[in-house]
């Protein structure tokens, strides 16, 4: 990601939540802390099954007396209704923001030529008013910029940057290991803790009661974390749920297909070292899983 680029992320959408017992609620049914999300401070979570697999991953961003909830698009009336499912009498207000906020990415070097800046995941400054933030599952994805789009073209003037195509920034995401395309793919065929979300610091274990932290806990105390949701390299397409083999053995299997392909492998041990640069097959046609840079070496 170079210094001068932005990219501008028209496939995400924004939720805002406010009203008296907004933190509560999310705190009660999200999978991270309500009390890490700070004006200088964001975090990345997620809702789960009450069996704690996937539904929903997003970033939680204070902003004036309410929630912004950075989600992927596709999946933002289905996430709206999830959370009016378990408003019951909470007093909030839920707003589907998509249409009016717009989010772009740029680079960790240019957030942290910003005054106040740190170089910490979550970290959190206003631009123009508006969020700022280092990615909080990652510092190499950069950092995100929420605003209305005529704040935004203002903003790439003031900060000198030149918008790219998206693509770029993408393809670096799921070099990392990071799935933000067609997660719905994902919902009720994996575990939330199988997305790697502690790695990526959308889990705390040491919160209260939340959707679906009973099998998480469980999963995590007994080390019973067997498989992982892993970024797949191929010259070839593949298809959902088709079967992975290494040495003749079924290891996995193809949960997200295009256009950043990911699976549910396997793994034999954490060290990830049964598959370095081996080849695996599906369908009869090689590939290769890509280690994420939150894997031990």
């Amino acid at each position: 990601m170079e210094k001068d680029q932005i990219f501008k992320l028209n496939d995400r959408g924004v939720l805002y939540i406010s009203g008296e017992d907004a933190k509560e609620f999310l705190q009660n049914i999200v999978t991270n802390d309500m009390n890490k999300v700070t004006n200088n401070s964001s975090c990345f979570s997620s809702l789960l099954t009450p069996q704690g697999k996937y539904l929903f991953d997003f970033i939680i961003v204070k902003h004036k007396q309410g929630y912004l909830l950075d989600c992927e698009k596709n999946q933002i009336e289905n996430l709206f209704e999830r959370l009016n499912f378990y408003k019951l009498s909470s007093n909030i207000e839920i707003l589907n923001l998509s249409n009016e906020f717009t989010l772009a990415v740029l680079s960790k070097e240019k957030f942290l030529a910003l005054d106040g800046a740190k170089s910490e995941e979550g970290n959190t400054l206003k631009f123009l008013e508006d969020p700022i933030f280092l990615d909080p599952r990652s510092k190499e994805l950069g950092a995100r910029i929420l605003m209305n789009l005529e704040k935004l073209e203002i903003a790439l003037k003031k900060l000198n940057l030149k918008s790219v195509n998206s693509s770029k920034y993408y393809s670096l995401s799921h070099k990392l290991g990071i799935a933000q395309i067609n997660t719905e793919k994902l919902k009720n065929k994996i575990f939330g803790i199988e997305c790697n979300f502690e790695e990526l610091n959308a889990i705390d274990f040491k919160k209260g009661c939340y959707v679906g932290q009973e099998n998480t806990s469980r999963m995590k105390l007994r080390n019973k974390v067997r498989r992982r949701l892993l970024p797949i390299t191929t010259n070839n397409k593949v298809s959902i749920d088709s079967e992975i083999l290494f040495e003749d053995q079924r290891v996995g299997k193809v949960l997200i297909d295009t256009p950043y392909p990911f699976a549910l492998i396997k793994l034999f041990d954490p060290e990830f070292t049964q598959f370095s640069d081996k080849d695996l097959i599906n369908g009869g046609l090689k590939l290769k899983l890509l280690k994420p840079t939150f894997f031990r070496s």
